[in-house]
């Protein structure tokens, strides 16, 4: 344990929660140490534009990322790579051990590993990864130049992401299983003025299909009608939802019984010490400014949990 670094806050995640807990903790002269499985940034470098956080008509994702890890290394918060496979309870200390053979010691945590996209599960999914099955339209959208792609999905990511592949593609189809979408209205009335944007409703993906090289279309089902079809396109980008990232908090017993972390008002879970914020949390709401929210009152309630355990 001689060799182990020691911190008094270890931010396991850096997206926009992560990176402002770790800015109000350094501010506050805590040694911070911020660790995530990628780039800092997380969903935001995924994201083509964002035209719903406060300060800022409109900022490209990646963009947004750089300037809030500017600001919050700022006051001497480190980032490092891995990913979180363990967080053990060791005395007073929490001990976080990565998938780069690295352990460190903390006084405080603060969970901020967010989400992943769910997958449909149907036949096709993972053969045609890669190969015309997506998750990021930023990412992926300009292969499919002049292209007709499917989106499946009919909440906000799901419409806006398709509006963004209409600056691409010759015509995207998202298809949605209910009979209405749960996008917000001014993103439904942007999308729904898109001549190259079509809405098939009460539609299902039941199989990805392709030929040796890539995606040639989809098989649906009318979960009205009982009929089933079939569809062409040349990519099919996916958008049904999230699941948290909490694999590895598991033996804290800080889980609800769909994995999100429970915490309260100041973002302290049942374990003392021990804070999450943002997407991670069982929360009505995930966005960027919910997530900065959290990351705020973490930070802040870092500090006075440090301050009282002198």
């Amino acid at each position: 344990m001689a060799d182990t670094k020691q911190y008094d806050v270890i931010v396991i995640g850096a997206g926009p929660g992560g990176m402002t807990a770790a800015m109000y903790a350094s501010r506050a002269n805590l040694s911070v140490l911020m660790l995530d499985r990628g780039i800092y940034g997380g969903n935001l470098n995924n994201t083509a534009e964002i035209a719903n956080y406060t300060g800022f008509k409109s900022i490209k994702g990646p963009e947004l990322a750089q300037q809030m890890y500017d600001g919050a290394t700022q006051f001497g918060a480190e980032y490092a790579y891995g990913t979180v496979t363990k967080v053990e309870l060791v005395d007073n200390m929490k001990k976080i051990t990565t998938d780069m053979d690295e352990t460190y010691l903390a006084k405080t945590v603060v969970i901020a590993t967010g989400s992943d996209q769910r997958h449909l599960n149907v036949p096709g999914e993972e053969e045609f990864g890669g190969r015309g099955v997506s998750y990021c339209a930023v990412c992926d959208g300009a292969f499919f130049k002049n292209k007709h792609l499917i989106v499946v999905g009919g909440g906000d990511a799901a419409v806006e992401e398709g509006v963004y592949l209409t600056q691409l593609a010759s015509k995207v189809t998202v298809l949605v299983r209910r009979d209405e979408l749960r996008a917000e209205p001014i993103i439904q009335a942007e999308a729904m003025n898109n001549d190259k944007l079509e809405f098939v409703f009460n539609t299902s993906v039941t199989e990805i299909v392709g030929d040796d090289v890539k995606v040639t279309g989809v098989k649906t089902h009318n979960n009205k009608t009982g009929e089933d079809g079939e569809m062409t396109a040349d990519g099919v980008f996916i958008y049904v939802g999230n699941f948290p990232m909490t694999s590895a908090f598991k033996n804290l017993g800080i889980l609800d019984d769909q994995g999100w972390v429970k915490t309260d008002e100041r973002m302290r879970t049942s374990e003392p010490g021990i804070f999450a914020i943002g997407d991670v949390r069982d929360t009505p709401l995930r966005q960027v400014a919910t997530a900065v929210g959290d990351g705020a009152i973490a930070g802040q309630q870092v500090y006075q949990y440090i301050k009282s355990m002198d």
